[in-house]
């Protein structure tokens, strides 16, 4: 381009968009994944919007307005799951506004080309798109149990019997599915959620240290009786490998040794 038309403050200013955060990864039916990298745009009125699944929407005012307002609509975030289906995508954390983040729903439904079809604002600052595709036409298109792994649809089918057998409620079910989906990250934990996770996740750590070292202890005492008792019988001990160090072997000697003793074995040292 022009270094004239670069200069052009009446043009829509691209490059005065800039992303609060990176979108989320790619996720949901494979089936869709081949719609990443593209995007589709809508021109209402004096407005031009354009959808990029799993990564962005965003807004251009098509007017030689000199603060002609281009900007994000909402950065890929996560699904919106109803009834085991996936029925839209939730693009947040677009440009401020009113102290708040735009952000964007687009639904997703059955038609006959890839097509930004409706927009419109139910509220203020939160969009609504619909996108029409051929790829959600089948009735099992958008289910979510099929895209999850096996590890997580066990995890789902277990939580299933427990709801049939009446020993978790509807709301425990629910509980369970929510963790599954953002266990698969088709769905974002929310903040205090992820603090909890890595409080617990530190408190662990320190138990888990905790715990080591008052094993080791007990390890070390163990050692130590079985070094006077294996000197009692005559038996010299080896420390140069890790085995001859642990407490199993060292027992097994001690067992060997006794034994021998019992049985009045000629042969007082024995060489493990």
């Amino acid at each position: 381009p022009s270094l004239e038309r670069l200069n052009n403050p009446f043009l829509p200013q691209t490059n005065r968009l800039l992303p609060k955060m990176a979108p989320s990864a790619v996720s949901g039916p494979a089936h869709l994944f081949r719609l990443a990298g593209k995007c589709f745009s809508f021109v209402e009125s004096t407005y031009k919007y354009e959808f990029c699944p799993f990564h962005n929407v965003t807004q251009h005012e098509q007017t030689f307005r000199w603060n002609a307002y281009s900007g994000i609509l909402g950065i890929w975030h996560e699904w919106e799951i109803d009834n085991y289906t996936f029925v839209g995508m939730w693009m947040r954390e677009g440009d401020s506004c009113e102290a708040k983040s735009r952000q964007t729903k687009v639904h997703l439904v059955c038609g006959k080309s890839n097509k930004l079809a409706y927009v419109s604002e139910p509220s203020t600052c939160v969009y609504s798109l619909t996108f029409e595709t051929p790829l959600v036409c089948h009735p099992h298109s958008l289910l979510v149990y099929p895209t999850l792994t096996e590890a997580l649809q066990r995890k789902w089918d277990a939580a299933e019997q427990l709801l049939y057998d009446e020993l978790i409620t509807d709301q425990g079910y629910k509980k369970v599915l929510k963790e599954i989906f953002e266990e698969a990250g088709l769905l974002k934990a929310t903040e205090d959620k992820e603090v909890e996770k890595q409080s617990k996740k530190i408190s662990l750590e320190f138990e888990t240290v905790e715990k080591c070292n008052k094993e080791y202890k007990q390890l070390a005492e163990e050692i130590k009786n079985l070094k006077v008792l294996l000197g009692q019988y005559g038996i010299p001990y080896k420390a140069n490998s890790a085995e001859n160090a642990s407490v199993g072997y060292l027992s097994h000697k001690l067992a060997t040794a006794v034994t021998r003793v019992l049985n009045g074995s000629k042969d007082e040292h024995l060489h493990g």
